[in-house]
């Protein structure tokens, strides 16, 4: 038997009831969002007083469906990507009751912004590898070290962040993760100006940052473990989201050559449609393994998503910049600024095309996820590792 919560009609009911309660035209855009988070509609999969209602994944586009018609407003989920396909998953799943209720509301609304405190400058693309260090000091972790290509740590007040907290096992079994407050004593943010001009990357130095051990997800040493269930969500989050036909980068270039005519050359032609059906190709891949996801974590497929994800990126980027000629050349603003999201569709050619370049870096190198892809998606034979059983504190550096 079908329960109430899990059926179509039943959550347009709710929906209408919270509509009714808080009209989008004369409540306050945070109000709303608190009632909707309050009412199971923020993400009907979570469970019941997390903001969901324990239904299938599958039904959220109803509940989006019935409040976009009615003018509602979103939570702006571009600017809180990180806290939403990355935190908040892992905080449902290894976080306590108390830290879910602490913090997965105030990261639906947006009230509190959230980054990732994972990479690292001598770790290079082997998170594993990482140095930073968390001792504990009675109930208490005091971490050192220094994060790089932090998105948004200007701008969070929370960070998801692995530490080294035993250097004397293997790299993989040492570590812990934690969350780290952004405004604590010793958190020190630095900006990244990037080749677009902009610096919405950031290094983070932690200098002798404190944490309470309330503010530990999974057990001590068990990061590796926790740190992947952010990864596989992150892959997804990056890779397979879900787009209109032509959206994403291919929209911008089909739209241009409609609209120019005398821009249009064969070979342009030619590579336009090799393009645009690899793009629809992965947007429908994209829908199949959200649906996946409705049976549960997502798992190394997604490797495989941000792997197309930042290829077609750079190609349909880099055809669109030879398709306007001299003014591909052009670049709109070079202003020094801290932005609060990527907005690759609501800016020029040029900015596209350098932006891009950073898409097969940012969320695990294009060269990891062919491993990943290879060995955990195709069972191919893992390439040889010398380190796997090797002290952290007695690798090489």
């Amino acid at each position: 038997m079908t329960d109430s919560r899990t059926d179509a009609a039943e959550l347009r009911r709710r929906t209408q009831e919270l509509l009714a309660a808080h009209p989008p035209a004369t409540t306050d855009r945070l109000d709303f969002l608190r009632a909707r988070f309050d009412a199971g509609l923020a993400w009907v999969h979570y469970p019941e007083g997390l903001g969901g209602l324990g239904a299938p994944r599958s039904l959220q586009a109803v509940v989006d469906a019935e409040l976009a018609a009615a003018g509602a407003p979103d939570n702006d989920p571009r600017r809180i990507g990180i806290g939403l396909g990355m935190a908040a998953p892992t905080i449902l799943q290894y976080g306590t009751e108390e830290q879910k209720r602490r913090f997965l509301r105030p990261l639906w609304t947006g009230e509190e912004v959230w980054c990732q405190l994972f990479s690292e400058p001598g770790a290079g693309s082997d998170l594993a590898a990482l140095g930073t260090r968390a001792v504990r000091e009675g109930e208490e972790w005091v971490v050192n070290g220094q994060k790089v290509w932090t998105s948004s740590a200007h701008l969070a007040r929370w960070a998801i962040l692995i530490a080294r907290t035993d250097p004397d096992v293997p790299k993989h079994r040492g570590t812990t993760y934690f969350v780290c407050d952004m405004t604590d004593p010793g958190v020190e943010v630095r900006p990244l100006r990037q080749i677009t001009g902009e610096a919405e990357f950031n290094e983070v130095f932690l200098t002798g940052v404190r944490i309470p051990d309330t503010r530990r997800l999974g057990e001590v040493g068990d990061g590796w473990r926790v740190a992947q269930t952010t990864l596989n969500n992150e892959r997804v989050a990056i890779g397979g989201a879900r787009l209109p036909r032509e959206g994403g980068m291919i929209g911008p270039v089909a739209g241009t050559w409609r609209e120019r005519p005398e821009l249009r050359t064969h070979d342009l032609h030619q590579r336009l449609l090799t393009l645009w059906v690899e793009a629809e190709v992965a947007r429908l891949t994209g829908e199949r393994l959200r649906q996946q996801l409705a049976a549960g974590q997502p798992g190394p497929e997604g490797a495989g998503m941000k792997l197309a994800f930042a290829r077609l990126n750079q190609e349909i980027s880099g055809l669109e910049v030879e398709l306007l000629g001299a003014e591909g050349l052009l670049y709109g603003d070079w202003t020094m600024r801290r932005p609060e999201l990527v907005d690759f569709t609501g800016r020029d050619a040029g900015y596209r095309y350098l932006r891009a370049k950073g898409n097969s870096i940012e969320g695990g190198t294009s060269e990891i996820l062919l491993n990943i892809v290879a060995e955990r998606v195709l069972g191919l034979p893992a390439e040889p590792r010398t380190d796997k059983d090797v002290a952290w504190k007695d690798l090489a550096r």
